[in-house]
């Protein structure tokens, strides 16, 4: 009944998810809202209707173009869901609605309503239905996770309040789902080799890029099956961005406790550059764990930040970033396009197999500069030249996809 009624060539809403830098930040600040309590102390999260949503759409565009609408209403929180679905012959939507609200004697909300398409299916057999798809899947694990911490989520016409109670286990376990690292055992078998490259490196030499991605790729690739590789490669990306912009993941990690680097660290390089390892690697990470449009929007802004009140606007650091969204998109975009970015990635010579060289594209230019010359990021001007760094990445073999 969930396929025949609920998919379709016709979307509920309208998908494709834009949020501005300010929406991806207030997103990210609600989802790890729960940081901020200390293990084992009573925490009280709440949040609004438009909180919801935020965090709603955020997750969902997590795996793909999806879109949610979240409303409080008369003691109960609505959802209509609009999921696109993977190329198959019945449709390409998956909508689906339901409510939850509060039943005496429970602390936790329940199924009030629930409607795949045009079908409405009694709350108690959908509550059924969902339970034990959860209980016979993957999803399992994840919903354990989710409510064992909670005690009371309370529904009223404008907010929603979440008492909870976390342990250390739970706040770590739920910073690896949201940053989609998976377990800790993969995680950290990615971490040793990472640190035995590392140890070996030459001090006498800078430390490239390509020695991190090519020998963590080529164990993805011995590792990986075809089911598996989009995950493999996702821990990958994000294990090297860890270490490459470990100022930035050490602020996101600051409220647990982080696995301790020991031993040399050095600096990662692009063409010579600290930055562009960054740029590159950040936006990879960014696109892998959410969507190419949230690394797409998080690098422009930054370099608009930069040119009122930085190092000025960089078309080199763009087109790293757009690198690196590239390459975070066609390492996880299919499971035939993982398998083979790991296998062309185990096999690179150096980090121009990867990343063309913009070093002759404009950059340190400040707010006055940058708007004489380009005015704005939706001039003819502009994409002009936006359009050149994209030409150059796809004339790359590793960015053509099969």
């Amino acid at each position: 009944m969930l396929v025949l009624f609920g998919v379709g060539n016709k979307p509920e809403l309208e998908v494709g998810w834009s949020p501005t830098h300010d929406d991806l930040v207030r997103a990210k600040k609600i989802l790890y809202e729960g940081f901020k309590t200390k293990p084992d102390e009573i925490g009280i999260i709440e949040l609004t209707e438009a909180d919801l949503n935020l965090a709603g759409n955020y997750l969902l565009n997590r795996y793909s173009k999806s879109a949610a609408d979240l409303d409080l209403k008369n003691g109960e929180l609505r959802f209509v869901v609009t999921i696109t679905l993977p190329a198959n012959s019945l449709g390409q939507y998956l909508n689906i609605s339901f409510r939850l609200g509060n039943v005496k004697g429970n602390g936790l909300p329940v199924i009030t309503k629930f409607k795949v398409g045009k079908l409405l299916l009694p709350a108690k057999l959908a509550a059924f239905v969902i339970d034990t798809i959860i209980q016979y899947s993957s999803l399992n694990d994840y919903f354990i996770l989710a409510t064992r911490p909670l005690k009371t989520v309370t529904i009223d016409a404008e907010k929603l309040s979440i008492t909870y109670y976390p342990n250390k286990n739970t706040l770590i376990q739920a910073r690896n789902f949201l940053t989609q690292t998976g377990d800790n055992s993969t995680l950290n078998i990615y971490q040793q080799k990472l640190a035995d490259i590392v140890a070996k490196h030459d001090p006498e030499w800078r430390l490239s890029l390509a020695e991190l991605l090519r020998p963590l790729f080529e164990l993805a690739y011995q590792r990986s099956t075809m089911e598996t590789a989009m995950d493999e490669n996702r821990v990958v990306i994000s294990t090297i961005n860890d270490y490459v912009n470990k100022q930035e993941a050490k602020k996101l990690l600051s409220s647990i406790e982080a696995k301790p680097v020991t031993g040399k660290q050095y600096t990662a390089f692009l063409y010579k550059r600290i930055d562009l390892a960054q740029h590159f690697i950040g936006s990879a990470a960014l696109t892998a764990l959410v969507n190419k449009q949230a690394a797409k929007i998080a690098g422009e802004e930054k370099e608009l930040s930069d040119a009122r009140s930085g190092s000025g606007f960089s078309f080199i650091d763009l087109a790293a970033d757009k690198a690196g969204i590239r390459f975070g998109e066609m390492a996880t975009s299919s499971p035939e396009n993982a398998r083979k970015m790991q296998k062309t990635m185990s096999e690179i010579t150096g980090y121009s197999d990867f990343m063309p060289d913009p070093r002759d594209l404009p950059e340190h230019m400040n707010e006055v500069e940058f708007k004489q010359r380009f005015e704005s990021v939706n001039s003819p001007v502009y994409l002009e030249i936006s359009k050149q760094i994209d030409d150059r990445i796809s004339a790359m073999p590793i960015y053509t996809a099969e």
